[in-house]
């Protein structure tokens, strides 16, 4: 790094300063009780009567064996898109700072900017869809905070080179925060594994978001991941909606976690119909290029991508159609199903 990392001097002073909300929940822990007469519940229709826990321990715990991350390096939010707003709000001084993001990326890293009114800068990849350390270290300035990076990418599908990652984590004293929603489909090693070194986060400015929307199938219950040092954590923590996991997404998740060989499975069907669907559009005489992915979807450009949309959507089929999006023009993105829902549009495209 350019120099050593500085969770305060990056972090918003009336962040680093807040005096969080104690909620009920909050003030017993670590003893017991069983008599709850402290946060205006309602005594009735247990257990939905009652508020959940704020910190959501049992889940991360749950969430620690399987992702190899100490519980205490782990934020759960409501989708991930709350582990995209937060970094924002606790580290971005509204109309001052500025975050840098690949271009064409997940569009929410700028939805959020926006919102926080945080000047968002782009450094457009190149025609494989990568893009250098150089370039986005080039695109900062002293009031840049963040840099956003997704590898998976989407819409592209691609993995980004993890060298050129590494570097720009290695040289750049803001947050890196990497985006890996779509990791399980990929045969790259994750950055969260790339981080713990003897059982610890070893990467003070490095936050690694996933999901348990995509290979986990749970898209659903809204829950998001984001894993990082415990003081970046601990921000997180101070500046979130108290009971921001609610306990249905709570107890559906450590259900879901109790069974990782399924999703295994799952994960090993669908890039093997990613395999045969692409194939199957590779000769497509209105498919043009299909391009490289890692995830469970692909970019194919096409003839006439607005057009060949709409015919599907008349099918009942629907895909993405990224035409508007900068290097994806006239370029479909394709979602993997299942093997009848795959037959499905394939069907329909030989017969457009």
């Amino acid at each position: 790094m350019k120099e050593k990392f500085n969770l305060e001097r990056l972090t918003r002073r009336n962040i680093w300063n807040l005096a969080p909300y104690s909620s009920a929940r909050n003030e017993y822990a670590g003893r017991e009780a069983r008599v709850f007469l402290d946060a205006n519940e309602n005594p009735y229709n247990a257990p939905y009567n009652r508020y959940p826990d704020p910190l959501q321990l049992e889940l991360k715990e749950a969430i620690a064996k399987v992702k190899g991350v100490p519980a205490q390096c782990i934020f759960l939010g409501n989708g991930s898109d709350e582990a995209i707003d937060l970094p924002y709000r606790c580290f971005c001084e509204p109309g001052v700072d500025n975050v840098v993001a690949i271009e064409p990326t997940y569009g929410m890293y700028k939805v959020c900017a926006d919102i926080n009114n945080v000047e968002y800068r782009t450094v457009l990849l190149d025609e494989h869809f990568q893009v250098t350390a150089d370039a986005l270290l080039a695109a900062t300035d002293a009031h840049t905070k963040i840099i956003w990076l997704c590898t998976p990418n989407n819409p592209t599908g691609n993995c980004l080179k993890p060298e050129e990652v590494v570097k720009v984590i290695e040289n750049f004293d803001g947050l890196v925060i990497v985006d890996e929603a779509y990791s399980d489909f990929s045969s790259q090693t994750s950055f969260r594994q790339w981080a713990m070194v003897n059982g610890q986060w070893s990467r003070p400015n490095l936050i690694v978001l996933n999901t348990m929307s995509k290979a986990w199938g749970c898209a659903a219950i809204r829950l998001g991941m984001a894993f990082a040092s415990e003081g970046i954590i601990d921000i997180f923590n101070k500046v979130k909606y108290p009971y921001n996991v609610n306990l249905l997404t709570q107890q559906q998740a450590l259900k879901a976690l109790q069974d990782p060989f399924e999703v295994d499975g799952w994960v090993k069907i669908l890039k093997e119909e990613r395999g045969r669907v692409m194939q199957a559009f590779s000769i497509l005489p209105i498919c043009e290029k299909i391009y490289p992915t890692d995830a469970n979807f692909f970019l194919a450009k096409m003839t006439d991508a607005t057009g060949i949309y709409n015919y599907l959507v008349d099918q009942g089929i629907i895909v993405r159609n990224r035409n508007r999006v900068q290097l994806c023009q006239n370029c479909l993105r394709i979602t993997i199903g299942t093997k009848t829902e795959n037959s499905e549009l394939i069907a329909a495209l030989r017969q457009y």
